[in-house]
C-alpha cells in the first residue's frame, strides 16, 4: 500500500524549460455519499462513485522555467477569461502539494480552463476542475521523471487531486471509481480513489444519468463546512458504519444486476447525505421544495410502470436521474412531460458513465 511518503520524489533524472499539456476531467456523482473529513482531506468514510462522461472540465497548462524565484507563480483564465475569484483556491492547493511537485515554484504556469456544462449551472465543478489541473501537473513531472510507470502516474494524480477537493480523486479514473478504506473492497485507500475492480452486470454498463437542474444558484453553504459539521455531530458515528455497509450492498447490487437493491441503497444514502445536513448544528437545508416534487414524482413514476429508476442527490437542491439504457426513451420522455417543470428555465442535461481524465 502506497503511504504519502511514496509520492515524494527523490529526485528528477530529466530537466524542461517550457511546455504544454492538455487534459480533461469529468464530474462524478457519488452513489455512497462522503460526509465528514479528517484532516488532510482524509475521508470520514468511504464512498463510491459513478464517472460521468460529458460534463467535464478541459484544462491546458503551459509551463515556463523562471530564475531562481521561489514563489508560486501562475496565470488563470476561466473560458478565457481572467478569473482572480479561483487564484486563492489554486494558492492553496500549490501550497498542499508542493512538498509532493518540487517543481511547482521552478516554474511559471498558465492555466486555460473551461467546462463542459454552463458555468453556475450548480454543478459543483471543483471535482473535475482540480483532478484536470492534477493531470496536467503529473504530466509535467513524468517529463522531468519519464520512467514513471501508469500505475503510479494515475494514483499520484488522484492523491493530488484530493488535496485540491476531496471527491475529486474520484474524477480521475473510471467508470465506477471507490474513495476510502473498505475491507471488502480491495486495494481501497483514503489517499486516493481506484476503479473498481469487480466484474458488474451488464445492465449497469453505460448508465445514464440525467442531471435536472432545479437551483442553479450558489449553495448556502460551503461543502468544506459541511464536512466539517460532522465533527461532533451527534449520528456521525452511526453514520460511518452505515457507509461501510452501504458500499458493500452497492457492490453486490452491481455485481448481480440487483436494481431493486441498487434503488434503495442510493436513494436512501441520498436522503441520509441531507439528514446530515438538517441535523447538525448549526443545521441547513439545500434541498427546495422542486426538489421533493421530482423525488416524488419519480416514486409515483417507478410505482405505476415497474422501470428501475431512481435519484441521488449531491450537497445541492439538483437531482440526478438514474436509470439504465434499455429504458433512455421512455425515461427521457417521462422527464420532458413530467419533470422539466421543476427545473430551473426547464434546463436539463443528459450524461453517461465515462472513463476518466482524458489527454488531448
Amino acid at each position: 500500500m502506497l503511504s504519502e511518503k511514496d509520492f515524494i520524489p527523490k529526485g528528477y533524472t530529466h530537466t524542461a524549460n517550457e511546455g504544454s499539456f492538455k487534459w480533461s476531467a469529468p464530474s462524478n456523482i457519488a452513489l455512497v455519499k462522503y460526509w465528514g473529513k479528517k484532516e488532510n482531506q482524509i475521508p470520514a468514510n468511504p464512498s463510491i462513485s459513478f464517472t460521468l462522461n460529458n460534463c467535464k472540465t478541459i484544462t491546458t497548462l503551459d509551463f515556463q522555467k523562471k530564475d531562481n524565484d521561489t514563489q508560486f507563480s501562475f496565470d488563470l483564465f476561466f473560458e478565457g477569461q481572467p478569473k482572480e475569484s479561483f487564484r486563492p483556491k489554486i494558492e492553496k492547493f500549490f501550497q498542499r502539494i508542493a512538498a509532493y511537485l518540487p517543481f511547482l515554484s521552478d516554474y511559471h504556469f498558465t492555466i486555460h480552463t473551461e467546462n463542459t456544462f454552463p458555468h453556475s449551472s450548480g454543478i459543483a465543478s471543483s471535482a473535475s476542475g482540480m483532478a484536470a489541473l492534477a493531470m496536467n501537473l503529473m504530466s509535467v513531472e513524468r517529463l522531468l521523471n519519464p520512467d514513471m510507470t501508469d500505475d503510479y502516474f494515475y494514483k499520484k494524480a488522484s492523491f493530488l487531486a484530493r488535496l485540491g477537493s476531496g471527491s475529486a480523486c474520484r474524477s480521475v479514473k473510471g467508470s465506477i471509481v471507490v474513495w476510502g478504506e473498505h475491507e471488502q473492497t480491495e486495494h481501497s485507500a483514503d489517499l486516493f480513489g481506484v476503479p473498481l475492480l469487480d466484474a458488474v452486470h451488464p445492465i449497469f454498463e453505460n448508465y445514464q444519468d440525467t442531471i435536472l437542474l432545479v437551483d442553479k444558484g450558489e449553495k448556502q453553504v460551503s461543502s468544506t463546512v459541511g464536512h466539517n459539521l460532522m465533527h461532533g455531530h451527534p449520528y456521525a458515528t452511526q453514520r460511518f458504519a452505515q457507509a461501510h455497509h452501504n458500499l458493500s450492498k452497492v457492490k453486490e447490487a452491481l455485481r448481480n444486476g440487483n436494481t431493486e437493491l441498487f434503488i434503495n441503497v442510493v436513494e436512501s444514502e441520498a436522503l441520509t447525505l441531507h439528514a446530515m445536513m438538517m441535523t447538525s448544528m448549526p443545521y441547513f437545508i439545500l434541498m427546495k421544495p422542486n426538489t421533493l416534487q421530482i423525488i416524488n414524482k419519480i416514486w409515483e413514476f417507478r410505482a405505476a410502470t415497474g422501470i428501475p429508476v431512481c435519484f441521488t442527490l449531491d450537497a445541492g437542491a439538483n437531482v440526478h436521474v438514474l436509470y439504465p439504457e434499455r429504458d433512455s426513451v421512455k425515461i427521457l420522455e417521462f422527464i420532458k412531460n413530467e419533470l422539466v417543470a421543476y427545473c430551473q428555465n426547464s434546463q436539463y442535461l443528459c450524461d453517461i458513465l465515462g472513463k476518466g481524465a482524458v489527454q488531448y
